[in-house]
């Protein structure tokens, strides 16, 4: 079988068994504070296991992206490495949400590998959970004698918490699990040593290829655990190990998920995969590694030097660093992956060929980017090389955190200079900044305290900025020093933070105390609406009224509805290319990401700005269309987002069928012309590919406006209210400039005047030309300039000029190169010395330095202090 046929069959298999086939969700997560990209299957579903979303299918399955390359999910520098480990990888799953339990997913897991896709039964072995003491949990026996009926006992083993016993983190959701595991080796392998001694031993050859949760446990904060009130299933099947052992192969790498991308790659290189375990590295790496870049770029995370987007770089210059090392690409090439992986994904996930174009674009852009910094961290190093036995943590480091080696980099450098790396203190300093950077983005998050247990939580913002509410439970929050507390209402006008919108703020009022409390901010997480305060309410029940900041949400609502108006008019003028690649919509300003490779013209500019503004002067009424099935919007001719997880009902805003129509989940004007005026205050580059627009609507362009005609009344002003005023500007920048020229003859004449005089004083010591003293001249590039002028003048000159330029002292000293170099002579030690006569400080080269200090009468001091360095 063909691993688009091992998918498709498991797809079909649970399709049969009554569940919804749902697409994959993006790889980079969204309204998760805990997650930066998907890491398991279940990441999707987290708010249904949560109870904090109806359950709409009870029954779901799907294939899922998954990346696992931060936090404890960290598999990174075990790519290409090993044959089983992946950045990206594909996990197949099936869920149910209080539906069926241990007996279908134990007797339906085993029916589709041997019967379905007829994997062998003797090479198969099953794990349970051994119970823990410490916890109260006894051992899974109804999962034993489930399986029993299946396969012999002696194929059914024990496992301690760390491998059967599942959890979704510190706190949340949580079960035993039984894990599936599979023997590869060889007949004669399996005699010598049993399977049963190597599963969960870290064997390459003995491997777990599925893992059935048991989700029936939530873990509280105080670690307790309570039983959830429904049960659940949550399975995860890992694809390119099931596609290896199907098709019979010694390692992931070897499979038809991976060997297109190979045999692409040992082409290119000149390199047979298979001839040498370095460059066979180097080839597993690259073609995993495309993978992770490419679909994190398609799914709206582009490279970048902070968060998830500091990942995806790390990851693409892992890449890139392998095949300049071992495959001798010194020029970019990774990116010509990209059309081999769209094509292999083909309807599977489209997602990266409808963008491929652009990915290829971002990611070549990127290659160039790290060739040059590669080159410069080879340099730096052997630099450094030169004067070191042993290249010391810190600067391992630094080349680490810089220049992005990684330090197995370092390390073969190192070798190929007879050096040694000093890993102790590497280890040290990479700790100490993951200690800071968990120290600056660690968070403590309390247990929900539950105040209304039978209330559900409903968003009422589209249609009102006030509702009568109860808070339904809360929770403290500690971040950075700062407590707040969460609150989650039955009814909530507010807005929460999402699709680039900011979350509302206002106030929740008790209306049995009048008591008052700011509402700072509203955030959605795992599809809940929670409210941010500083400080709780003195009494949690009764009847509440939550009010919106009814200016700001208008003004960000009109710089929202202009985003759309911008996006059209952006198709519109620059091509069917653009897309939206991010946005940032407050009362403030607008900021709208775009796919474009070129810088947007002031004419194509001027030309968007006015297609916006004639549509608000339209006065375009909103036309929105609420919980549309998702596939009938799309037919419509809908926008939609690359990167967004959309559900199977949609809400559509549109402003003019012809012109603009998105999905969309944020608030909007009720006609354009509430917008007000559209200016665009700036264009620029943000990634390889994508550009960046900033502007202003509604009551801020009307304070900018206000302050540059203001602006432009007092300078109008000053020049006494001309009537051309650009013509009247002219004249003063030109009179400035021409007094500047005789300025500036008037001090080479005056410096010519000083050069011919100083020379005259020239004093001989010895074989030196000493002059030394103050000069009367308006700046330091005049005494400057004097003293490049003697320099070129007089040989063996020692020069020491002193100047007061604006009540200041400043101090200069010139010494010819030949004395620099055969006596020793040095301006900037020199200079320092002679500077504590004027209470200040300077340097610079040996031949040339200036100093700037406090006391202005301190200059002839220093002057005659000079004398003592020659004589």
């Amino acid at each position: 079988m063909t691993s688009r046929d091992i998918r498709q069959a498991f797809l079909d298999f649970f399709k049969s068994k009554g569940h919804q086939i749902v697409p994959s969700a993006p790889v980079v997560v969204k309204n998760d504070p805990t997650l930066m990209f998907t890491n398991a299957g279940m990441n999707q579903f987290k708010e249904l296991f949560l109870g904090e979303a109806a359950v709409k299918y009870p029954r779901v399955a799907d294939t899922q992206r998954c990346l696992r390359v931060s936090g404890k999910h960290n598999d990174l520098e075990e790519v290409g490495i090993d044959t089983y480990h992946h950045t990206l990888f594909e996990m197949l799953g099936n869920w149910s949400f209080g539906d069926y339990f241990k007996k279908d997913a134990i007797n339906w897991a085993w029916e589709l590998l041997t019967e379905v896709l007829k994997l062998d039964k003797d090479r198969l072995y099953v794990t349970i959970f051994e119970g823990d003491a410490t916890e109260g949990l006894q051992q899974d026996l109804e999962a034993f004698d489930l399986w029993k009926a299946l396969v012999p006992e002696d194929r059914i083993l024990l496992g301690n918490k760390k491998d059967n016993f599942w959890e979704m983190g510190e706190i949340g959701p949580c079960g035993p699990c039984s894990e599936i595991h599979y023997d590869m080796r060889s007949d004669a392998e399996r005699q010598e040593v049993r399977g049963q001694d190597l599963v969960n031993m870290d064997d390459p050859q003995v491997i777990e290829i599925w893992n059935l949760v048991f989700m029936q446990f939530n873990r509280l904060k105080d670690g307790s655990l309570v039983s959830l009130p429904a049960k659940h299933i949550d399975t995860g099947m890992g694809f390119e190990r099931l596609v290896r052992a199907i098709q019979g192969k010694s390692s992931n790498y070897d499979t038809d998920v991976f060997q297109p991308l190979i045999q692409f790659i040992a082409q290119k290189s000149g390199i047979q995969y298979g001839a040498d375990e370095k460059t066979d590295i180097a080839m597993r790496v690259l073609s995993d590694h495309i993978r992770a870049v490419s679909f994190a770029i398609a799914d709206g995370q582009l490279p970048s030097n902070n968060k998830a987007g500091y990942v995806i770089r790390r990851i693409l210059r892992r890449a890139v660093r392998y095949a300049y090392t071992f495959l001798n690409f010194k020029s970019p090439f990774i990116h010509e992956l990209v059309p081999v992986l769209a094509e292999q994904f083909k309807g599977v996930f489209d997602e990266l060929y409808q963008q491929q174009d652009f990915v290829e674009k971002v990611i070549l852009e990127e290659e160039v980017s790290f060739l040059r910094t590669l080159t410069q961290g080879i340099q730096r190093f052997e630099s450094y090389a030169v004067d070191h036995q042993v290249i010391e943590g810190d600067f391992a480091f630094e080349l680490f955190d810089t220049y992005g080696f990684p330090i197995d980099l370092t390390e073969l450098l190192a070798r190929e200079q007879g050096l040694s790396v000093d890993m102790n203190g590497f280890q040290q300093a990479l700790l100490a900044q993951k200690e800071r950077s968990r120290a600056a983005t660690a968070i403590d998050t309390g247990d929900w305290v539950l105040v209304n247990e039978d209330s559900e939580s409903t968003f009422v913002g589209y249609d009102s900025l006030k509702a009568h509410t109860e808070i339904i439970k809360y929770r403290k929050v500690s971040a950075k020093g700062k407590d707040q507390y969460q609150l989650v209402l039955s009814e909530t006008p507010f807005y929460a933070e999402g699709g680039g919108q900011v979350g509302d703020t206002g106030y929740l009022h008790n209306l049995d105390s009048n008591e008052k409390i700011s509402i700072v901010d509203t955030k959605k997480e795992n599809g809940l609406f929670v409210h941010f305060v500083n400080q709780l309410p003195s009494v949690l029940t009764g009847d509440f009224e939550a009010v919106v900041n009814v200016e700001k949400r208008k003004d960000t609502e009109a710089n929202h509805s202009a985003t759309h108006l911008l996006h059209a008019a952006l198709k519109q003028v620059l091509g069917d290319h653009v897309n939206q690649k991010g946005s940032l919509v407050s009362a403030d300003v607008l900021r709208f990401d775009f796919s474009h490779f070129s810088k947007v013209s002031y004419e194509e500019l001027k030309q968007i700005e006015d297609i916006v503004n004639a549509k608000i002067r339209e006065d375009i009424p909103l036309k929105e269309e609420r919980n549309v099935p998702y596939q009938q919007a799309i037919e419509s001719g809908v926008t939609a987002l690359f990167g967004e997880k959309y559900g199977d009902h949609v809400r559509v805003i549109t402003f003019d069928d012809q012109y603009s129509k998105e999905l969309c989940g944020g608030t909007h004007v009720r006609a354009t012309g509430q917008i007000g005026f559209f200016k665009i205050m700036s264009e620029s580059a943000v990634a390889a590919g994508v550009r960046r627009i900033e502007a202003i609507t509604g009551t801020r362009s009307e304070q900018v406006i206000r302050e540059h005609f203001e602006l432009l009344d007092n300078l109008k002003g000053i020049l006494n209210n001309p009537k051309d005023f650009v013509s009247a500007l002219s004249k003063v920048i030109d009179d400035n400039s021409a007094l500047r020229k005789e300025i500036d003859n008037y001090i080479k004449e005056k410096s010519q005047g000083l050069k011919d005089d100083l020379e005259r004083k020239l004093e001989k010591i010895g074989d030196i030309n000493y002059i030394a003293t103050v000069v009367d001249l308006p700046s330091a590039d005049a005494v400057k300039t004097l003293a490049y002028t003697l320099k070129g003048a007089i040989n063996n000159l020692f020069l020491v000029l002193g100047a007061n330029i604006d009540g200041k002292p400043n101090l200069t000293v010139m010494i010819s190169d030949e004395l620099a170099k055969d006596r020793g002579f040095h301006a900037g030690n020199i200079i320092r010395e002679l500077a504590k006569e004027i209470q200040g400080g300077g340097g610079g080269q040996p031949f040339f330095a200036t100093a700037g200090g406090k006391d202005a009468s301190g200059l002839e001091r220093a002057i005659a202090k000079s004398r003592e360095y020659v004589k």
